[in-house]
């Protein structure tokens, strides 16, 4: 990724933000895995208060669709989850294995950088969700977008409560661009 990627913060646009899996390793391939993700991002949404509009977690990659957060940054929320799910991780995998015996160092669980594109028009933010909700049926990993869970498709389309909630707006209101200009 470049080093001169810009991230524009303070105008409450949601955040559509990707991330992938170190060397695009598939980290999130077991379902317990991507359970354990979502466990660590609803604890994340909860001590950060921001808005979840939308969410995929694929075996190698995240897609996110946020609001500004009431405390920190987009940044400092993407820190916080992807240290959050590594740590937990990598101590399983630790404790299961002899790797420090030999002195081999674990391996990082995601890239360092995140892709994050600000979405200011409705349109936009139903273009994001609706790429995020056909991701596994465009992968192959499943037929229908319903039939994959780690997703917030079921919650759209019949109300279906996840691992973690999405659009519980408080304060975090989407600014949208003034279309007179």
């Amino acid at each position: 990724m470049p080093s001169h990627l810009k991230r524009y913060y303070g105008a409450n646009h949601l955040h559509f933000i990707t991330w992938s899996c170190y060397h695009r390793r598939p980290w999130l391939a077991r379902p317990r895995r991507r359970d354990l993700f979502l466990k660590v991002l609803e604890q994340v949404r909860q001590r950060y208060s921001f808005v979840i509009v939308g969410y995929v977690v694929m075996p190698e990659h995240i897609h996110l669709l946020i609001s500004e957060p009431e405390k920190g940054n987009p940044s400092r929320v993407m820190q916080a989850v992807k240290q959050g799910f590594a740590r937990r991780v990598l101590r399983k995998r630790r404790a299961s294995t002899q790797a420090e015996l030999f002195g081999r160092k674990a391996e990082p669980v995601w890239q360092r950088r995140f892709y994050d594109f600000n979405v200011w028009s409705e349109r936009k933010r139903i273009e994001k969700l609706r790429y995020m909700h056909r991701n596994p049926v465009k992968r192959g990993l499943v037929l229908e977008p319903e039939q994959w869970p780690w997703s917030t498709f079921r919650d759209y389309a019949n109300g279906e409560v996840g691992a973690v909630r999405i659009n519980q707006w408080g304060a975090a209101i989407m600014k949208q661009k003034d279309r007179a200009a």
